[in-house]
């Protein structure tokens, strides 16, 4: 779209691209030692899922290691990964959770 000055010069008005921020996943990883229900309490309560859902992930996790829980902006899914991770530790639990570029 261009517009006309009162000098009779032309602009042309440029649309500013934005460019999404990177998104990461959220993970969880298998260990030998965290309750199967615990971890479908942290996929409840930090990931806001159905105990169907979370049970689904949760066993996905336990049969090929790792589970996403979710897709997030970077400083969203750095704070979910402390949160789990601290949470967790609280509990007694070596669970991880960590994130990657997606």
């Amino acid at each position: 779209m261009a517009r006309r000055q009162r000098d009779g010069t032309l602009l042309e008005v440029e649309k500013a691209k934005v460019k999404a921020p990177p998104m990461f996943k959220v993970l969880l990883l298998n260990d030998d030692y965290t309750p199967m229900d615990f971890v479908v309490l942290v996929l409840q309560k930090f990931f806001s899922m159905s105990r169907e859902n979370a049970t689904l992930i949760m066993f996905k996790v336990h049969r090929e290691g790792a589970g996403v829980c979710g897709v997030y902006p970077r400083d969203v899914a750095a704070t979910k990964v402390e949160l789990v991770s601290a949470y967790a530790r609280q509990c007694g639990h070596p669970l991880r959770c960590v994130m990657e570029e997606n």
